[in-house]
């Protein structure tokens, strides 16, 4: 966890340096014909004539306390308005993953059983040619072909979990496909190679002469080893999907922290969006720690090769 917090401390100094480099400032929103001495008041009260290190300072400061401070051209706090859109976003990036997970893991082990046939090879080219199209660029052919022009489902828009259940997942439907193809690809090929590496273990040639069957040694001897570079993955690709998932909602319209994030770079918002950033950066330390501890369960034997490291 320590070095979660140089992760997040370094994102956050980072883009509190970069964004002092862009110009403009939300005084230009607030107050557009406002006088240079009135400027300069207005930059004192709103505390944004600071030195970089004595703003990060502050900013860093409640963070740590909780206090996520309150936005400047809008009314309201940035920590009530991360309690609305951060459950819209994790639900998103959750069920990405499931379907991803889902369908990659059978779908990779399928292909090594079938592997060199035609099965196998139309399925990794279609997998390949698919996920070749950027998300935003699947988001908005789904969009058009099966909302507008088939209106199976909302081209946009969303529905609360807890206002109608078939309408919620209705809304997710194209933004959890557009999302879900590039990790979908990347799962199933990586199943499918592992799976044919352990088949290829003396074990697995020991277990068969002992007349153990097929299914068992499906289960016990290739699936555990072969899944654990899968939740590795997982984990790498955290960083991919959340950037992925922020660009997602804004093209389906999805209160989440990509629309957050949209409406306090275009309002200037710097402190809001460095919160934003901070919290991003902490979800990602979290997953990964998560996903390291779940990986020593599912295959004990990781746990020497970490502690050897």
């Amino acid at each position: 966890m320590g070095l979660g917090a140089v992760v997040v401390v370094l994102a956050t100094f980072f883009l509190s340096w970069l964004m002092r480099q862009v110009p403009g400032s939300v005084v230009d929103l607030i107050a557009p014909f406002a006088s240079e001495q009135q400027r300069a008041e207005i930059n004192t009260a709103l505390g944004l004539d600071q030195s970089l290190l004595s703003a990060y300072w502050d900013w860093l400061s409640g963070f740590v306390r909780g206090d996520f401070g309150d936005f400047i051209v809008s009314s309201g706090s940035v920590g009530s308005r991360l309690a609305e859109v951060i459950p819209v976003s994790l639900l998103l990036m959750f069920y990405v993953q499931v379907f991803a997970l889902g369908i990659g893991i059978p779908l990779g082990l399928y292909t090594a059983y079938r592997a060199n046939t035609r099965v196998d090879s139309y399925t990794r080219a279609t997998l390949f040619s698919l996920s070749s199209i950027p998300n935003f660029g699947t988001a908005i052919i789904l969009a058009i072909v099966v909302g507008v022009q088939l209106n199976l489902v909302p081209p946009a828009g969303y529905v609360h979990l807890t206002e109608n259940l078939g309408g919620h997942f209705k809304s997710m439907l194209l933004p959890v496909l557009a999302l879900a193809i590039a990790p979908l690809t990347s799962y199933t090929n990586l199943m499918r190679s592992e799976v044919l590496a352990t088949l290829r273990e003396d074990y697995i040639t020991l277990a068969a002469s002992k007349g153990l069957k097929p299914r068992r040694i499906l289960f016990r001897h290739v699936i555990r080893p072969s899944i654990t570079p899968i939740m590795t993955s997982a984990a790498l690709s955290m960083s991919a999907l959340i950037g992925g998932a922020l660009v997602i909602e804004i093209i389906f319209v999805i209160p989440g922290l990509g629309t957050l994030l949209q409406r306090c770079i275009f309002t200037k918002e710097y402190g809001a969006l460095q919160t934003v950033v901070a919290v991003i950066a902490v979800f990602y330390v979290v997953f990964n720690t998560i996903v390291d501890a779940l990986i020593n369960v599912v295959d004990p034997r990781t746990r020497g090769t970490r502690a050897a490291r």
